[in-house]
């Protein structure tokens, strides 16, 4: 990449950051809109039981769900038919 395109590319980047920036600023706003009414907050421990534990748990439900479809099903016959002695010896002579 030559030096007329990276400066491209560098301008189009600031100038998309700006844009977003100035873009946002009403979020950060500290006035209330005509007709808002937000209720009470979260507690902590409401907080990290939505945000933390909630996708955790869910997240082993899933799995566990997807770990007991799998087992349900036959084994490969192609891989288990094949015997393996652990404590074969080799006749390799070097």
């Amino acid at each position: 990449m030559d030096k007329k395109n990276a400066l491209r590319a560098g301008a189009l980047a600031a100038g998309t950051t700006l844009m977003m920036l100035l873009m946002t600023s009403p979020a950060l706003a500290l006035t209330r809109d005509h007709g808002d009414d937000p209720g009470t907050g979260l507690s902590v421990i409401e907080t990290l039981g939505l945000y933390v534990v909630a996708p955790i748990v869910l997240f082993l439900v899933i799995a566990g769900l997807v770990m007991v479809g799998d087992k349900s099903h036959k084994k490969d016959a192609t891989s288990s038919n094949i015997g393996i002695k652990p404590d074969a010896e080799t006749d390799v002579k070097a």
